[in-house]
């Protein structure tokens, strides 16, 4: 309990105990409203309107889940990060390894944000995406290093003014210039076909071939459950004041999250329907999808508005990137310096240690944005690896007291290879399982239809398969081995 304080007192994590019912709610609805959710939404909506709101909806569905599942539990334990339920049933050595593929995920999360920020700042500032990357990732990454948990309730609570103010302030004025919310949709309708649809259909029609649908299906179970075990989320719960507290803060920001994606979807039909764009802003447009948001409202909206719906983007953004690096520097000095090795460390080094860890993470998020440059794909890339390797950890190590840490290895290192064995193009990791030849030897006539050449990637629902066996594996192991490996009974919650 002294360790645990003392580390608090660092961080800020728990302590903050944020006391303003509304503040609690919004800085939980803020772990998924952030540049990406609407850059992001906006983006998706130049491909298919499903795909234009299944990240928004599907990350609010993700916050009601995690609040009638986990919320109260988590809360009620008193956990630090997500690591430490981890830590707890299977062993600080192994959850060390589990912490990876959190911050991975944590660090991709960083990456996305830090090309929405630069696209809104490029625009701003007129200076390339480039440029702007760099710029926002020092400005932000500095003012983490100082502010620690309660920068990113402030800022938290600045975003969720703006957003609303920002983005309904410009909505009239970008469809106006489009000519109308009918005249958009009637054109997106006659250029997007059956890609205009709000669901799939349940059989293939045209845009929508059974492997897209498939495919689609995946996704959205992935962010869905992919949207649970992500330490922000949980730092957030910490940071309520009570389990019942924790829990409806939780839903009510799902409920808000997905609320919140009818603005970008709208600008996102403006941004197709608009036709003033300048030569330069379509050729970027062309190259940069991910920039239709902070175009439109620079281009087809007046001066003072546009400037209030761009600074939205830019408090969406700032305070999630806080939350982000700072999560991951938690989970550093926290489960991996003081757990594995200094369990004695200091408060000024423990300190010192969050800091480093802050600048690095910061850094190599900018690796990684300068990259990639795409913000939906760096956002739904985020929850891949986190629901098909943390999500059965996490599950299973909270609510089955027979898991044990020889089923969760198993677990990991199956659904790790099923998932990397579809290869990762944003990563540059080639594929080498052969689903699709797979499912030619069972299904014959659907051999050839489960592999996109032109991408050369795979359309087979590969997360949810590889998931589904780790949540398998691991209960099924853990009985088979119980006896030469025991489980760890979780540490029972504290009263009230």
């Amino acid at each position: 309990r002294r360790r645990h304080t003392r580390y608090i007192s660092v961080t800020g994590v728990q302590t903050c105990a944020l006391p303003i019912l509304w503040m609690a709610t919004l800085t939980m609805a803020a772990t998924w409203i952030d540049g990406g959710y609407l850059l992001g939404t906006a983006e998706g909506v130049f491909t298919s309107l499903a795909s234009g709101w299944q990240g928004g909806v599907c990350f609010g569905l993700s916050l009601v889940l995690g609040g009638v599942i986990f919320a109260r539990r988590m809360r009620k334990l008193e956990y630090v990060t997500l690591i430490d339920p981890l830590v707890a049933r299977f062993g600080r050595r192994w959850s060390a390894v589990l912490a990876l593929p959190a911050m991975l995920g944590e660090l991709l999360w960083s990456a996305e944000l830090l090309v929405a920020v630069g696209a809104t700042f490029g625009v701003i500032l007129g200076v390339d995406l480039t440029a702007a990357i760099l710029i926002s990732a020092a400005v932000v990454t500095a003012y983490t290093v100082l502010g620690g948990m309660w920068s990113v309730g402030y800022t938290d609570t600045v975003q969720f003014l703006l957003i609303p103010i920002g983005l309904l302030l410009a909505l009239p004025f970008a469809l106006s210039a489009a000519g109308g919310l009918d005249s958009c949709w009637q054109e997106y309708v006659r250029d997007q076909g059956t890609a205009a649809a709000l669901f799939p259909p349940f059989l293939p029609d045209g845009f929508w071939t059974a492997p897209r649908i498939v495919s689609w299906w995946d996704v959205s179970i992935m962010l869905v459950l992919g949207g649970i075990p992500w330490n922000c989320y949980f730092q957030r719960i910490q940071s309520c004041q009570s389990p019942t507290k924790a829990q409806w803060h939780s839903i009510v920001a799902g409920v808000v999250t997905m609320a919140m994606t009818v603005p970008p979807i709208l600008l996102g039909l403006a941004a197709f329907g608009y036709h003033g764009w300048s030569a330069e802003a379509a050729e970027q447009l062309r190259d940069a999808p991910s920039m239709a948001l902070p175009l439109l409202l620079q281009q087809a909206t007046p001066a003072l508005v546009a400037s209030v719906g761009l600074a939205a983007i830019v408090g969406a953004v700032t305070s999630s990137f806080s939350a982000s690096i700072l999560s991951a520097g938690s989970m550093v000095s926290w489960n991996v310096v003081r757990g594995l090795l200094v369990p004695d460390i200091s408060t000024v080094a423990m300190r010192r240690t969050i800091r480093v860890t802050i600048v690095v993470l910061g850094a190599l998020a900018v690796m990684l944005a300068l990259r990639v440059q795409s913000v939906q794909q760096l956002w739904f890339l985020t929850s891949d690896l986190v629901f098909v390797l943390l999500f059965p950890q996490l599950l299973y190590a909270v609510f089955d007291p027979r898991a044990n840490r020889t089923g969760s290895m198993a677990a990991f290192c199956v659904s790790l290879v099923l998932r990397l064995g579809a290869g990762e193009e944003l990563l540059g990791l080639p594929r080498f399982v052969d689903y699709d030849q797979l499912l030619g030897r069972v299904l014959p006539e659907g051999a050839g239809l489960w592999f996109d050449p032109a991408g050369d990637v795979t359309l087979f629902p590969v997360r949810t398969f590889a998931a589904l066996v780790g949540m398998v594996l691991l209960p099924t192991v853990s009985r088979l081995t119980a006896r030469w490996d025991p489980p760890r009974p979780l540490p029972r919650p504290p009263r009230d």
